[in-house]
């Protein structure tokens, strides 16, 4: 192959939004900059294609029919799990648990693994820049089992303190629970060497992915992570959909989450006889179609370029960083060395709130409050920060449009 040959094509952000129909709409009158991808990302006209699809053609029940269009849909359900084995590099599709999102995989593990392996006076051992979802479902678990949920400080920059953390590494430690992108400031944490530390301790790792996988690969083998979580509609898919991949070791020696059709073998009154895995954790009738457009999503990523997106996203990161930063009044709130896809930002005296509302009247979409991370928002003193959170669909173009709608607020209520 000749150099020139191997060269990657330009990233052609123009042609990427017009598989956006959104992309296209008018809020208050202006052209919508959508900029709240962290909370949710738009889906492609592929995506929306493959929900038509399903139930126009194919709408059954799966696992259960002998009929064509059971066999089809089954088909196309079983399909999805496979392209999201290796869209994470998952050893074997069975470690691919279908789950609503995040916080329900998440939850799933401490309901599952939680239960039977945490005893009073174990521990727990969590970051302070977690989503609520990683840290409810941890003090439900401690409250229940008398044990204790300890919490890794961060830096003033937004980083982990690792010293912190292999002090915090304990005997009694059960399980470690640390998000790989924090979803407030955007710090990327060092999860590959976190897992190696835990696991010369013989303690088991949870990753939260939901803002990791929409935006970087992820090779879960590589990584050694135990379980890694993730939601679908953060990264152009569906709502309702997510997954948890489990090391099939581990998901082998866990009782079930919920009880219910499809996740059994045989039940009488007497006893009943569990599936085997992933089913046993997919209890009632799933979100079918969600999982279908989950991977009609990860076929468009994989299509467009997965490496040559984050490298596209990187870059306008850098723009983004630059160009607030640079505006007078304004703070961005976590510079993390490592950071991605996410900018929180302060504007001196002005709340988020009404930063929020100004912004929108001029077409720009942005998320403010505390982002369901109120230990961060507190670790810096903060009630608020309005985030501005990236996707590959974005462009420049509207980073200029956020920074000229910073001016206005400060403008209105400076």
């Amino acid at each position: 192959m000749s150099a020139r040959s191997a060269v990657v094509p330009a990233f052609d952000v123009e042609r990427i939004r017009e598989d956006f129909p959104i992309l296209k709409l008018k809020v208050h009158g202006k052209p919508l900059v959508y900029l709240d991808n962290a909370a949710t990302s738009q889906k492609p006209r592929v995506v929306l294609e493959s929900q038509d699809r399903f139930y126009t053609t194919e709408c059954s029940n799966i696992h259960r029919g002998v009929h064509a269009l059971s066999e089809r849909s089954t088909m196309a359900y079983e399909q999805a799990r496979r392209k999201v084995q290796r869209f994470i590099n998952a050893r074997e599709a069975r470690e691919i648990v279908f789950v609503r999102g995040t916080t329900e995989g998440i939850n799933l593990v401490a309901e599952s693994f939680g239960r039977k392996n945490v005893r009073a006076g174990d521990e727990i051992l969590i970051s302070a820049m977690e989503h609520h979802s990683n840290i409810v479902p941890w003090q439900i678990l401690c409250e229940e089992k008398n044990a204790r949920l300890r919490v890794i400080p961060i830096t003033d920059e937004g980083e982990l303190r690792l010293d912190e953390y292999e002090r915090l590494l304990a005997p009694r430690t059960k399980l470690v629970a640390v998000t790989h992108v924090s979803n407030a400031i955007g710090t990327v944490n060092p999860v590959r060497r976190m897992i190696e530390i835990a696991h010369r301790r013989g303690v088991p790792v949870l990753v939260d992915g939901a803002q990791a996988a929409p935006h970087f690969s992820v090779d879960v083998q590589e990584m050694d992570c135990d379980f890694y979580a993730f939601s679908g509609h953060k990264m152009y898919a569906p709502t309702g959909i997510g997954i948890l991949y489990g090391k099939a070791a581990l998901l082998e020696a866990m009782p079930p989450y919920q009880g219910g059709g499809d996740m059994i073998r045989s039940v009488t009154f007497e006893k009943t006889t569990y599936n085997e895995i992933p089913y046993k954790f997919e209890a009632g009738t799933p979100n079918i179609a969600a999982a279908i457009g989950l991977g009609a999503a990860i076929d468009y990523v994989n299509g467009i370029g997965r490496e040559n997106a984050a490298a596209y996203e990187r870059g306008l990161f850098t723009y983004t960083a630059g160009k607030i930063a640079a505006i007078p009044g304004v703070r961005i709130v976590g510079t993390a060395k490592e950071r991605a896809s996410v900018l929180s930002f302060v504007i001196d005296g002005i709340h988020p709130h009404d930063a929020g509302t100004i912004l929108d009247l001029e077409g720009i979409a942005v998320r403010t409050g505390h982002h369901c991370a109120q230990p961060v928002m507190e670790r810096f003193g903060l009630p608020a920060t309005t985030r501005a959170s990236l996707a590959f669909y974005n462009t420049r173009e509207e980073i200029d449009a956020l920074a000229a709608g910073i001016e206005k607020v400060k403008e209105i209520l400076g």
